[in-house]
């Protein structure tokens, strides 16, 4: 019956109800000696059914699965159709101060940019050091419009020392379909600096890469008719199948109808509303700011070169012993029962880790472990990365790890 009324919410009710009645009736109504001890002992048996409904309370409340972590629909997913085109040019930069190029493309490039300007003069008969042959590269966001500025990046593709103090030529910038875009033009900053003589010689960044803020200039309008378009795709940044429904589920609930429609662990379809029809600027701005539920599959990613481990918070680590040349782990961890008989006053398991360093390391079971004890563990004695990284992929072949293992 106590349990009955445990999983009804009642049991905390009832022992303390008993606790308190058989203390009023020792307080208050005068009960002989007899009545009284039992009614104490009533009360008394009362308090150990509540520290112990109370203790198996908190071992079933820690193991419940932990919540998703929301985050914005925005910040999580686009617009498919919207997003950055690259473009790519290439031009000279002048008024280089000795830094230039001494062969190769730039003097053909010159020679050929002054016969367009009327100049005829032989490639050979070009000696300079002020003029270096550059790539011109540029980010069109979308929905570009007709005069709109935006940065482009120099870099130097000859044997240029330093593009510091140079000026980037009209250079058209082009598409993948091979039509200009936009027209690069300007000063190049390079944020940096280069200097030496007498065998010594200073750097600060790399000064055979500069910008031109705000640069380049919008000469071509493309895109597509997004305001009155009956539906739309959101495209996630992640795939994965509970992400994508919960974003379904959280669209078709702001918009208080069914219009959303998962395509694919990466795509949710909406149909634009009644009420949105010629705004789907509108819809959009209502929805990206929308909280969504996000899953994130257990990983564990371990960099070798820097000693990196990164593990994810689902991984999860069945039973098994470990023992890895004369290193021994042994790893404890509280159960609900243990729990429960530590506050009724008996002895249980003290959850921790225990490290030992023998000659000759020995298979410890480890029971109800999880992969931050191990890698507390590891940590204490200084474990190389690739000592860590051999563990990782032998509990994994052994098929108790419940995680991607990466290494990079």
């Amino acid at each position: 019956m106590a349990w009955q009324a445990f999983w009804t919410g009642k049991t905390i009710l009832m022992v303390m109800l008993i606790s308190q009645s058989g203390e009023n009736m020792i307080r208050t109504q005068g009960l002989k000696k007899v009545e009284a001890e039992k009614a104490g002992r009533i009360g008394r048996h009362g308090m150990v059914k509540f520290i112990m409904v109370i203790s198996i309370m908190m071992a079933m409340l820690t193991s419940l699965p932990l919540p998703l972590y929301a985050e914005r629909l925005k910040d999580m997913a686009s617009i498919k159709g919207v997003r950055d085109n690259q473009l790519v040019g290439y031009g000279l930069v002048v008024g280089l101060t000795g830094t230039g190029d001494k062969k190769g493309a730039m003097l053909l490039s010159l020679a050929n940019l002054l016969y367009k300007m009327g100049i005829t003069i032989d490639q050979k008969d070009i000696v300079s050091k002020n003029v270096a042959a550059v790539v011109v590269t540029a980010k069109l966001p979308p929905f570009p419009k007709v005069g709109r500025k935006i940065d482009a990046v120099v870099s130097a593709i000859g044997d240029c020392k330093s593009l510091q103090g140079g000026v980037l030529l009209q250079t058209p910038l082009k598409g993948p379909d091979g039509k200009v875009y936009a027209l690069a033009q300007g000063g190049v900053s390079i944020g940096g600096f280069a200097a030496g003589g007498g065998g010594a010689k200073v750097q600060k960044n790399f000064p055979t890469v500069g910008n031109v803020p705000e640069g380049a200039t919008i000469e071509k309008e493309f895109g597509y008719d997004l305001a009155n378009a009956e539906d739309f795709t959101i495209i996630l940044n992640k795939t994965d199948f509970t992400t994508a429904s919960n974003v379904k589920n959280a669209v078709n609930k702001h918009l208080k109808g069914e219009y959303a429609k998962t395509l694919d662990p990466s795509s949710v379809r909406v149909s634009v509303p009644t009420q949105y029809k010629g705004d789907v600027v509108g819809l959009v701005n209502s929805i990206e700011v929308i909280d969504v539920d996000i899953d994130v599959a257990a990983k564990i990613i371990i960099n070798e070169r820097t000693g990196t481990v990164v593990i994810g918070e689902n991984v999860k680590l069945m039973p098994v012993a470990i023992a890895h040349g004369d290193l021994t782990i042994e790893i404890k961890e509280a159960t609900p029962s243990d729990v429960a008989l530590q506050a009724l006053g008996g002895q249980s398991v003290q959850p921790g880790v225990q490290v030992t360093e023998k000659t000759k390391a020995a298979l410890t079971k480890i029971s109800g472990s999880n992969l931050g004890d191990i890698i507390t563990g590891l940590n204490k004695l200084g474990v190389s990365p690739r000592d860590l990284m051999a563990i990782m992929q032998s509990i994994k072949a052994a098929g108790a790890l419940s995680a991607d293992l990466e290494i990079m």
